[in-house]
């Protein structure tokens, strides 16, 4: 006697734009039923040919199912799509990229139509998305129930973690991590900069800058020790007062070799600063306090 395969939780999905198509493909190649709903209609047909079900609105496509997740372009794009849709009693998981003050409005403004929510940040590119082994992932923040219900669904395309019921969380914690991102780039084209005009080929110097910011990075466990414990001097290798001493070596050298100090300079200016209001003993951390307004 043959076993029924066990039944694949149906999905809508709003928005085919790369990443929108990329989270389907990884559903339908999962065996997961898909109805998909996009702005330009052509954008679904090469899914139809691979099983998905194309709905004719947003209405109809949050209708076919419980589960609706929406990738589109904003926060505005979320509003204008689902506009009129019914809602209650669904699970509306977005995707679309967003502020944390508009992941909680948006919560609030699911939980009124009787809509459970989840927010989401997608940490991955396109290609990532169904690929295990690319280690991308999403951060979920909101609905606990409907995270844990729906967690073998989600995890489909990528990798999930869960950061909270605070909606705005996911949305934190992805401009957080990417917050970094930008400024370990701002560092690396400051660093190609001052080899630029050199006989120094860049393919040789990449595996150096790419180790050397590896060793770094574990560095952050001890920032947020200190942050946590309140003491900014606790197992300090390089005081504040030795690294800003050294700050202007590093100014003369991006004067030499003919490149604009303008990513390093405000950074330098905040350890000048904390270093004449804290201590000439504690970390780099003390610049965090700085930044908060």
């Amino acid at each position: 006697m043959t076993q029924n395969p066990v039944e694949k939780t149906p999905v809508t999905l709003l928005g085919l734009g790369a990443m929108g198509t990329a989270l389907a493909r990884a559903w339908l190649a999962a065996g997961h039923p898909l109805t998909v709903w996009n702005r330009t209609p052509a954008r679904a047909a090469a899914l139809a040919a691979e099983g998905a079900t194309v709905a004719d609105s947003a209405a109809e496509a949050v209708g076919a199912n419980s589960l609706i997740v929406a990738c589109l372009l904003d926060d505005a794009s979320v509003a204008e799509v689902l506009a009129g849709t019914d809602l209650a009693g669904r699970d509306l998981v977005n995707l679309t990229t967003g502020t944390p003050e508009q992941a909680r409005a948006r919560a609030a403004w699911a939980d009124g139509l009787g809509a459970r929510y989840l927010d989401g940040g997608i940490m991955a590119v396109p290609p990532m998305i169904g690929v295990p082994q690319a280690g991308g992932y999403v951060l979920y923040s909101g609905s606990r129930e409907l995270f844990e219900q729906h967690r073998e669904t989600l995890g489909v395309p990528a990798g999930t973690t869960y950061v909270g019921e605070d909606a705005g969380f996911a949305a934190l914690y992805d401009v957080a991590l990417l917050s970094a991102m930008y400024g370990m780039f701002a560092g690396a084209a400051h660093a190609f900069a001052l080899i630029r005009r050199e006989d120094i080929d860049p393919a040789e110097f990449a595996p150096l800058l790419a180790d050397w910011l590896t060793a770094m990075a574990p560095s952050v466990h001890q920032t947020a020790d200190q942050l946590r414990s309140g003491d900014y001097t606790k197992n300090v290798v390089s005081d504040l007062a030795m690294q800003v001493a050294g700050t202007p070596t590093f100014l003369e050298t991006a004067r030499q070799q003919g490149v604009s100090p303008e990513l390093l300079t405000p950074y330098f200016k905040l350890m000048r600063r904390r270093l004449t209001e804290g201590s000439p003993k504690e970390d780099l951390t003390g610049v965090i306090d700085l930044l908060l307004r």
